[in-house]
Protein backbone atom coordinates (compact mmCIF):
# COMPACT_ATOMS: atom_id res chain seq x y z
CA UNK A 1 0.00 0.00 0.00
CA UNK A 2 2.46 2.54 0.77
CA UNK A 3 4.76 2.19 -2.75
CA UNK A 4 0.87 2.69 -4.41
CA UNK A 5 0.62 6.41 -2.08
CA UNK A 6 4.19 7.17 -2.85
CA UNK A 7 3.58 6.21 -6.16
CA UNK A 8 0.17 8.09 -6.92
CA UNK A 9 2.31 11.45 -5.10
CA UNK A 10 4.65 10.87 -7.14
CA UNK A 11 2.66 11.11 -10.12
CA UNK A 12 0.65 14.03 -8.66
CA UNK A 13 3.99 15.76 -8.06
CA UNK A 14 4.63 15.57 -11.69
CA UNK A 15 2.04 16.13 -13.33
CA UNK A 16 0.85 19.98 -11.04
CA UNK A 17 4.85 20.55 -11.48
CA UNK A 18 4.01 23.92 -13.17
CA UNK A 19 2.07 25.25 -10.05
CA UNK A 20 5.30 24.86 -7.45
CA UNK A 21 6.81 26.56 -10.67
CA UNK A 22 4.45 29.44 -10.09
CA UNK A 23 4.80 29.39 -6.62
CA UNK A 24 8.76 30.07 -6.71
CA UNK A 25 8.64 32.46 -9.59
CA UNK A 26 6.24 34.88 -7.38
CA UNK A 27 8.61 34.03 -4.15
CA UNK A 28 11.22 35.33 -6.17
CA UNK A 29 9.42 38.48 -7.42
CA UNK A 30 9.10 39.20 -3.56
CA UNK A 31 12.19 41.22 -2.68
CA UNK A 32 13.01 40.01 0.91
CA UNK A 33 16.35 41.42 1.80
CA UNK A 34 17.95 40.70 5.62
CA UNK A 35 16.08 42.68 8.20
CA UNK A 36 12.86 43.88 5.26
CA UNK A 37 11.26 39.89 5.23
CA UNK A 38 7.72 40.24 6.56
CA UNK A 39 6.10 40.43 2.69
CA UNK A 40 7.76 37.51 2.04
CA UNK A 41 6.73 35.84 5.72
CA UNK A 42 3.01 37.16 4.81
CA UNK A 43 2.97 35.26 1.18
CA UNK A 44 4.37 31.92 3.25
CA UNK A 45 1.43 32.36 6.23
CA UNK A 46 -1.25 32.81 2.69
CA UNK A 47 0.48 29.27 1.28
CA UNK A 48 0.06 27.67 4.45
CA UNK A 49 -3.53 28.81 5.16
CA UNK A 50 -3.88 27.40 1.63
CA UNK A 51 -3.54 23.77 2.21
CA UNK A 52 -5.24 23.87 5.96
CA UNK A 53 -2.35 24.49 8.21
CA UNK A 54 -2.33 25.60 11.55
CA UNK A 55 -0.59 28.80 11.40
CA UNK A 56 1.83 30.14 13.94
CA UNK A 57 3.62 33.45 14.08
CA UNK A 58 7.19 33.75 16.04
CA UNK A 59 8.57 37.00 16.71
CA UNK A 60 12.27 36.85 18.16
CA UNK A 61 13.15 38.43 21.48
CA UNK A 62 16.35 39.23 22.07
CA UNK A 63 16.25 38.70 25.80
CA UNK A 64 14.85 34.91 25.33
CA UNK A 65 17.94 33.34 22.95
CA UNK A 66 20.88 36.01 23.52
CA UNK A 67 22.28 33.90 26.23
CA UNK A 68 21.88 30.68 24.40
CA UNK A 69 25.24 28.90 23.75
CA UNK A 70 24.71 29.35 19.96
CA UNK A 71 23.23 33.03 19.56
CA UNK A 72 25.39 35.23 17.41
CA UNK A 73 23.56 38.90 17.16
CA UNK A 74 22.83 40.05 13.34
CA UNK A 75 23.34 43.62 14.53
CA UNK A 76 19.13 44.07 13.05
CA UNK A 77 16.20 44.85 14.92
CA UNK A 78 13.84 41.90 15.92
CA UNK A 79 11.01 44.43 15.93
CA UNK A 80 8.38 43.74 13.90
CA UNK A 81 9.78 40.67 12.21
CA UNK A 82 8.47 37.15 12.20
CA UNK A 83 9.08 33.96 11.54
CA UNK A 84 5.72 31.48 9.80
CA UNK A 85 5.29 28.15 11.20
CA UNK A 86 2.45 26.10 8.88
CA UNK A 87 1.82 23.16 11.21
CA UNK A 88 -0.26 19.59 10.38
CA UNK A 89 -1.24 18.71 14.15
CA UNK A 90 -0.95 14.79 13.53
CA UNK A 91 -0.68 12.57 16.27
CA UNK A 92 1.49 12.78 19.35
CA UNK A 93 2.64 8.75 19.20
CA UNK A 94 3.93 9.16 15.43
CA UNK A 95 7.37 10.63 14.41
CA UNK A 96 7.21 13.92 13.97
CA UNK A 97 8.98 16.32 11.13
CA UNK A 98 10.32 19.73 10.10
CA UNK A 99 10.99 21.03 6.64
CA UNK A 100 12.50 24.19 7.31
CA UNK A 101 13.41 27.39 5.13
CA UNK A 102 14.43 31.14 5.20
CA UNK A 103 12.62 33.70 3.63
CA UNK A 104 15.66 36.21 4.02
CA UNK A 105 18.10 37.06 1.02
CA UNK A 106 21.01 38.46 0.72
CA UNK A 107 21.84 41.92 -1.30
CA UNK A 108 21.63 41.64 -5.11
CA UNK A 109 23.58 44.55 -5.14
CA UNK A 110 25.49 45.91 -7.73
CA UNK A 111 22.41 45.38 -9.77
CA UNK A 112 24.67 46.55 -12.71
CA UNK A 113 26.17 43.22 -12.66
CA UNK A 114 23.25 41.35 -13.51
CA UNK A 115 21.84 39.97 -17.04
CA UNK A 116 18.37 39.25 -15.69
CA UNK A 117 16.08 41.40 -13.22
CA UNK A 118 16.97 40.27 -9.68
CA UNK A 119 13.47 40.25 -8.42
CA UNK A 120 12.51 39.13 -11.96
CA UNK A 121 11.87 35.04 -11.99
CA UNK A 122 12.78 34.84 -15.30
CA UNK A 123 12.56 31.34 -16.79
CA UNK A 124 14.78 30.05 -19.64
CA UNK A 125 14.89 25.92 -19.94
CA UNK A 126 15.66 24.49 -16.57
CA UNK A 127 16.72 27.35 -15.21
CA UNK A 128 14.75 30.19 -12.67
CA UNK A 129 16.89 32.64 -12.21
CA UNK A 130 16.59 35.32 -9.76
CA UNK A 131 17.78 36.47 -6.11
CA UNK A 132 16.99 33.61 -3.54
CA UNK A 133 15.48 31.52 -6.29
CA UNK A 134 18.38 28.97 -5.06
CA UNK A 135 19.25 29.83 -1.89
CA UNK A 136 16.31 29.39 -0.83
CA UNK A 137 12.55 30.52 -1.99
CA UNK A 138 12.68 27.04 -4.03
CA UNK A 139 13.70 24.95 -1.54
CA UNK A 140 11.17 26.81 0.72
CA UNK A 141 8.22 26.54 -2.05
CA UNK A 142 8.97 22.43 -2.51
CA UNK A 143 8.83 21.97 1.32
CA UNK A 144 5.21 23.57 1.20
CA UNK A 145 3.99 21.69 -2.25
CA UNK A 146 5.42 17.96 -0.75
CA UNK A 147 3.21 18.32 2.01
CA UNK A 148 0.12 19.92 -0.43
CA UNK A 149 0.52 16.99 -2.69
CA UNK A 150 -0.02 14.71 0.19
CA UNK A 151 -3.20 16.81 1.66
CA UNK A 152 -4.80 17.65 -1.83
CA UNK A 153 -4.80 13.25 -2.28
CA UNK A 154 -6.44 13.10 0.88
CA UNK A 155 -2.86 11.34 2.10
CA UNK A 156 -3.08 12.58 5.74
CA UNK A 157 0.39 12.22 7.85
CA UNK A 158 0.03 10.55 10.96
CA UNK A 159 2.61 12.51 12.85
CA UNK A 160 3.35 16.24 12.93
CA UNK A 161 4.66 17.92 10.02
CA UNK A 162 5.79 21.34 10.66
CA UNK A 163 7.13 23.53 7.90
CA UNK A 164 8.77 26.97 9.20
CA UNK A 165 9.76 29.70 7.24
CA UNK A 166 12.33 31.84 9.16
CA UNK A 167 14.03 35.09 9.35
CA UNK A 168 17.99 35.96 8.98
CA UNK A 169 19.64 32.79 8.59
CA UNK A 170 22.19 34.65 6.69
CA UNK A 171 22.96 37.01 9.29
CA UNK A 172 23.39 33.64 11.60
CA UNK A 173 19.48 32.15 12.23
CA UNK A 174 19.57 33.46 15.82
CA UNK A 175 16.11 35.60 15.13
CA UNK A 176 14.68 32.36 12.82
CA UNK A 177 15.55 28.63 13.13
CA UNK A 178 17.22 29.10 16.98
CA UNK A 179 13.89 31.23 18.02
CA UNK A 180 11.26 28.54 16.86
CA UNK A 181 13.36 26.11 18.68
CA UNK A 182 13.41 28.02 21.90
CA UNK A 183 10.05 28.52 21.44
CA UNK A 184 9.22 24.82 21.32
CA UNK A 185 8.88 24.00 18.08
CA UNK A 186 10.66 20.97 17.83
CA UNK A 187 10.36 17.72 16.04
CA UNK A 188 11.98 14.30 15.74
CA UNK A 189 13.53 15.03 12.34
CA UNK A 190 14.76 18.13 11.09
CA UNK A 191 15.93 19.19 7.45
CA UNK A 192 16.71 22.63 6.13
CA UNK A 193 16.00 22.60 2.32
CA UNK A 194 19.41 24.57 1.17
CA UNK A 195 20.74 24.42 -2.09
CA UNK A 196 22.94 21.34 -1.55
CA UNK A 197 22.86 19.34 -4.96
CA UNK A 198 20.36 16.96 -3.86
CA UNK A 199 23.24 15.85 -1.56
CA UNK A 200 22.67 14.84 1.82
CA UNK A 201 24.94 17.20 3.94
CA UNK A 202 25.69 16.37 7.45
CA UNK A 203 28.36 18.96 8.76
CA UNK A 204 29.46 22.15 8.16
CA UNK A 205 32.35 24.19 9.74
CA UNK A 206 32.29 26.36 12.40
CA UNK A 207 32.46 30.01 11.52
CA UNK A 208 33.30 33.20 12.85
CA UNK A 209 33.34 37.33 12.55
CA UNK A 210 36.18 38.84 13.52
CA UNK A 211 37.35 42.61 12.67
CA UNK A 212 40.97 43.97 13.20
CA UNK A 213 41.68 47.79 14.21
CA UNK A 214 44.68 49.49 13.46
CA UNK A 215 45.39 53.26 14.88
CA UNK A 216 47.86 55.53 12.59
CA UNK A 217 48.64 59.38 13.54
CA UNK A 218 46.76 61.45 11.39
CA UNK A 219 48.51 64.39 9.46
CA UNK A 220 48.01 66.81 6.42
CA UNK A 221 49.74 64.89 3.45
CA UNK A 222 51.85 68.31 3.10
CA UNK A 223 53.27 67.07 6.58
CA UNK A 224 52.83 63.44 5.73
CA UNK A 225 56.08 62.94 7.49
CA UNK A 226 54.87 63.23 10.65
CA UNK A 227 52.23 61.22 10.80
CA UNK A 228 51.20 57.08 10.72
CA UNK A 229 49.76 55.83 7.69
CA UNK A 230 47.38 53.16 9.54
CA UNK A 231 46.45 51.76 6.10
CA UNK A 232 50.40 51.05 5.81
CA UNK A 233 50.32 49.33 9.26
CA UNK A 234 47.46 47.51 8.36
CA UNK A 235 48.82 45.37 5.97
CA UNK A 236 51.32 44.08 8.04
CA UNK A 237 48.54 42.49 9.97
CA UNK A 238 46.63 41.68 6.60
CA UNK A 239 49.73 39.59 5.09
CA UNK A 240 50.18 37.20 8.06
CA UNK A 241 46.53 36.65 8.13
CA UNK A 242 46.78 36.06 4.31
CA UNK A 243 49.92 33.47 4.96
CA UNK A 244 48.16 31.72 7.77
CA UNK A 245 44.79 31.55 5.30
CA UNK A 246 46.85 29.67 3.02
CA UNK A 247 48.42 27.60 5.46
CA UNK A 248 45.21 26.59 6.90
CA UNK A 249 43.60 25.92 3.09
CA UNK A 250 46.90 23.51 2.57
CA UNK A 251 46.99 21.85 6.14
CA UNK A 252 43.47 21.46 7.74
CA UNK A 253 41.35 18.57 6.30
CA UNK A 254 37.79 17.72 7.36
CA UNK A 255 36.84 14.93 4.35
CA UNK A 256 33.15 16.22 4.17
CA UNK A 257 33.47 19.29 4.04
CA UNK A 258 36.42 18.96 1.33
CA UNK A 259 33.99 16.86 -0.77
CA UNK A 260 31.44 19.34 -0.48
CA UNK A 261 32.81 22.45 -0.96
CA UNK A 262 36.67 21.96 -2.88
CA UNK A 263 38.18 22.91 0.74
CA UNK A 264 37.74 21.94 4.05
CA UNK A 265 38.74 25.19 5.56
CA UNK A 266 38.68 29.47 4.44
CA UNK A 267 39.42 32.46 5.85
CA UNK A 268 38.37 35.30 3.87
CA UNK A 269 39.55 38.77 4.48
CA UNK A 270 36.47 40.64 3.17
CA UNK A 271 36.27 44.66 3.87
CA UNK A 272 39.30 46.77 4.64
CA UNK A 273 38.53 50.62 5.13
CA UNK A 274 40.77 53.21 6.50
CA UNK A 275 41.07 56.87 6.08
CA UNK A 276 38.92 59.53 5.56
CA UNK A 277 40.28 62.05 2.64
CA UNK A 278 42.72 61.96 0.25
CA UNK A 279 44.60 64.81 1.55
CA UNK A 280 45.24 63.26 5.35
CA UNK A 281 47.13 60.62 6.28
CA UNK A 282 44.71 57.65 7.34
CA UNK A 283 44.79 57.69 11.40
CA UNK A 284 42.51 54.40 11.43
CA UNK A 285 42.16 51.10 9.44
CA UNK A 286 39.83 48.53 9.74
CA UNK A 287 39.99 45.22 8.26
CA UNK A 288 36.89 42.84 8.69
CA UNK A 289 36.87 38.74 8.21
CA UNK A 290 35.14 35.43 8.33
CA UNK A 291 37.30 32.26 9.55
CA UNK A 292 36.20 28.66 9.31
CA UNK A 293 37.13 25.93 11.04
CA UNK A 294 36.45 22.01 10.95
CA UNK A 295 34.45 20.01 13.99
CA UNK A 296 38.20 19.44 15.85
CA UNK A 297 39.09 22.62 16.56
CA UNK A 298 37.15 25.04 19.18
CA UNK A 299 35.74 28.34 18.45
CA UNK A 300 38.35 29.37 21.77
CA UNK A 301 40.91 27.72 19.50
CA UNK A 302 40.34 29.77 17.02
CA UNK A 303 40.14 32.73 18.83
CA UNK A 304 43.51 31.89 20.42
CA UNK A 305 45.26 31.50 16.89
CA UNK A 306 43.71 34.94 15.11
CA UNK A 307 44.78 36.91 18.35
CA UNK A 308 48.62 35.27 18.57
CA UNK A 309 49.01 35.96 14.63
CA UNK A 310 47.93 39.73 14.96
CA UNK A 311 50.18 39.70 18.02
CA UNK A 312 53.14 38.09 15.96
CA UNK A 313 52.38 40.84 12.51
CA UNK A 314 53.33 43.68 15.36
CA UNK A 315 56.32 42.51 16.28
CA UNK A 316 59.69 44.48 14.87
CA UNK A 317 57.66 47.36 14.38
CA UNK A 318 58.03 50.28 16.90
CA UNK A 319 54.72 51.94 16.27
CA UNK A 320 52.45 48.55 16.21
CA UNK A 321 54.34 47.41 19.29
CA UNK A 322 53.55 50.77 21.06
CA UNK A 323 50.19 50.78 19.74
CA UNK A 324 49.16 47.34 19.29
CA UNK A 325 46.57 46.31 16.93
CA UNK A 326 43.03 45.51 18.40
CA UNK A 327 40.56 42.45 17.37
CA UNK A 328 37.23 42.30 18.40
CA UNK A 329 34.59 39.13 17.66
CA UNK A 330 31.73 40.38 16.36
CA UNK A 331 28.32 38.74 14.55
CA UNK A 332 28.33 35.28 13.38
CA UNK A 333 29.58 32.44 15.35
CA UNK A 334 29.16 28.84 15.52
CA UNK A 335 30.47 25.44 16.77
CA UNK A 336 31.03 23.13 13.62
CA UNK A 337 28.49 20.87 13.47
CA UNK A 338 28.72 17.32 12.45
CA UNK A 339 25.92 14.91 12.48
CA UNK A 340 26.24 11.58 12.77
CA UNK A 341 25.34 9.84 9.61
CA UNK A 342 24.80 6.53 10.92
CA UNK A 343 22.09 8.39 13.60
CA UNK A 344 18.78 6.15 12.52
CA UNK A 345 16.75 9.31 10.92
CA UNK A 346 19.70 10.24 8.46
CA UNK A 347 19.61 6.45 7.52
CA UNK A 348 15.94 6.51 7.10
CA UNK A 349 16.06 9.95 4.58
CA UNK A 350 18.45 8.57 2.67
CA UNK A 351 17.17 5.11 2.31
CA UNK A 352 13.72 7.27 1.05
CA UNK A 353 15.83 9.65 -0.95
CA UNK A 354 17.98 6.92 -2.96
CA UNK A 355 14.46 5.19 -3.54
CA UNK A 356 13.23 8.23 -5.04
CA UNK A 357 15.97 9.33 -7.46
CA UNK A 358 17.05 5.78 -8.46
CA UNK A 359 20.85 6.36 -7.42
CA UNK A 360 23.11 6.60 -4.13
CA UNK A 361 22.66 9.71 -2.67
CA UNK A 362 26.18 11.70 -1.14
CA UNK A 363 26.65 12.18 1.67
CA UNK A 364 28.67 15.52 2.09
CA UNK A 365 29.43 18.85 4.55
CA UNK A 366 29.80 22.30 3.52
CA UNK A 367 32.35 24.78 4.79
CA UNK A 368 29.68 27.26 5.07
CA UNK A 369 27.31 27.44 7.80
CA UNK A 370 23.43 26.48 7.94
CA UNK A 371 20.30 26.44 10.01
CA UNK A 372 19.80 22.62 10.57
CA UNK A 373 23.50 22.69 13.25
CA UNK A 374 21.02 24.39 15.94
CA UNK A 375 19.38 20.66 16.33
CA UNK A 376 22.02 19.65 18.15
CA UNK A 377 21.37 21.73 20.91
CA UNK A 378 17.85 19.88 21.37
CA UNK A 379 19.58 16.14 20.79
CA UNK A 380 17.60 15.71 17.85
CA UNK A 381 18.81 14.50 14.64
CA UNK A 382 18.94 17.20 11.59
CA UNK A 383 20.39 17.14 7.94
CA UNK A 384 20.17 19.23 4.58
CA UNK A 385 19.01 18.53 1.38
CA UNK A 386 18.06 20.50 -1.37
CA UNK A 387 18.25 21.55 -4.90
CA UNK A 388 20.92 22.84 -7.47
CA UNK A 389 21.72 25.97 -7.74
CA UNK A 390 24.10 28.26 -9.19
CA UNK A 391 25.71 31.87 -8.57
CA UNK A 392 24.53 32.06 -5.16
CA UNK A 393 25.14 35.10 -3.73
CA UNK A 394 26.49 36.36 -6.59
CA UNK A 395 24.56 37.58 -10.03
CA UNK A 396 22.22 35.51 -12.27
CA UNK A 397 21.62 33.45 -9.57
CA UNK A 398 19.41 30.45 -10.71
CA UNK A 399 18.10 27.34 -9.69
CA UNK A 400 17.56 24.12 -11.48
CA UNK A 401 13.87 23.74 -11.90
CA UNK A 402 13.91 19.59 -12.64
CA UNK A 403 16.26 19.58 -9.00
CA UNK A 404 13.31 21.33 -7.31
CA UNK A 405 10.88 18.90 -8.35
CA UNK A 406 13.03 15.97 -7.51
CA UNK A 407 13.38 17.53 -3.98
CA UNK A 408 9.40 17.57 -3.73
CA UNK A 409 8.73 14.21 -4.45
CA UNK A 410 11.90 13.15 -2.13
CA UNK A 411 10.08 15.19 0.86
CA UNK A 412 6.75 14.21 -0.28
CA UNK A 413 8.33 10.28 0.23
CA UNK A 414 9.72 10.92 3.25
CA UNK A 415 6.93 12.29 5.04
CA UNK A 416 4.95 9.40 4.38
CA UNK A 417 8.04 6.45 4.93
CA UNK A 418 9.18 8.75 8.19
CA UNK A 419 5.41 10.31 9.87
CA UNK A 420 3.40 7.13 8.44
CA UNK A 421 -0.09 8.48 6.71
CA UNK A 422 -3.66 7.44 6.91
CA UNK A 423 -5.87 7.16 3.73
CA UNK A 424 -9.07 8.47 3.87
Amino acid sequence: MTANTKKKVQNYIEEHKDELVKAIVKAVQIPSVIGDENAMANYMKKKYEEIGLKVVEVYPEYEKIQNHPAFSSSGLPFEGRKNIIGIWEGKEEAPSLTLNGHIDVVSPEPVENWTKDPWGGEIEGNKLYGRGSGDMKAGLMANWFALKALLDLGIKPKGKVMLQSVIEEEAGGAGGTLSCLEDGYVTDGFIATEPHALRLTVAHAGVMYFRVRVLGKTAHAGMAHLGVNAISKMYKVYNELEELAEKRAKGVYFELFHKGSGQSVHMNLGTLKGGDWASNVPGEAVLECRVGFIPSETRAEIKELIERTVQEAAKGDEWLEEHPPEVEWYGWTTEAWNQDPEDPYVKAFKKTAEDVLGREVEIAGRAAGNDARFTQYYDKPGLVFGPRCSNMHGPDEYVEIDSVIDTAKVFAAHIIDWCGVEED
